[in-house]
Parts: C-alpha cells; structure tokens; sequence
C-alpha cells in the first residue's frame, strides 16, 4: 500500500523566508545563548570537558593553548580549531567574562 503523495506547489519566496527563519532561531537557542543550567555556551562546555580530559586542574602546571585546542576540536567539536581558540581566550579574560573559567598565561588580550 503505497500512500497518495502529491506536490504541493509553494512560492519560493515564502519557503526560502521561513527556512531560514527557522533554522535562525534554531542556532540561535542552541549555540549562541548560554545554557540556563551553567551559564555556558556549548562550545565553552566543550573546552572544559577537554581540559578535565587532559587533567588541568588548579595547581597543575600550564599547557599550550594549541594542545587544548586541538584536542577540543579533535575530539568534541567537529567544526575545526579556528572557533576553539579565540572561545579559549575569551574564558581566561576578566574583562570578557564575569568570572574567568580558565587561567591563562601569557598574551591573553
């Protein structure tokens, strides 16, 4: 039993309109706005749990920008590393964020 599927004929325009509109608010709720439960965003979530991979704690010694970047993106954020760094630095920046989520060391802006 095949079910009765036609095209329904829609304006261009309209659809072109919505769609975008759509996928829009769909970014925008789940990449851009902070999560209500923590504050963060998904791709800050993603660096923390990266760094707690790699065992950065307080009192641990430092790691290179560059080896928390690629393995976030390696391993949790399939988008490539050029987002990762720059949301690195913004964490460790007191003028950026209200709390700074990581310590950083060297030219962090």
């Amino acid at each position: 039993m095949r079910m009765h599927q036609a095209v329904v004929p829609v304006y261009m325009e309209d659809e072109l309109k919505k769609s975008y509109l759509d996928y829009a608010m769909s970014v925008i709720v789940s990449r851009a706005l902070p999560d209500v439960r923590d504050g963060l965003k998904p791709s800050q979530r993603r660096i923390l749990v990266a760094m707690h991979d790699l065992g950065l704690e307080p009192g641990k010694p430092h790691r290179k920008c560059a080896k928390i970047a690629g393995d976030t993106s390696g391993n949790y954020h399939p988008h490539g590393e050029a987002v990762v760094y720059p949301t690195l630095v913004r964490m460790a920046q007191d003028f950026n964020m209200r709390y700074p989520l990581v310590d950083g060391q060297g030219n962090f802006g």
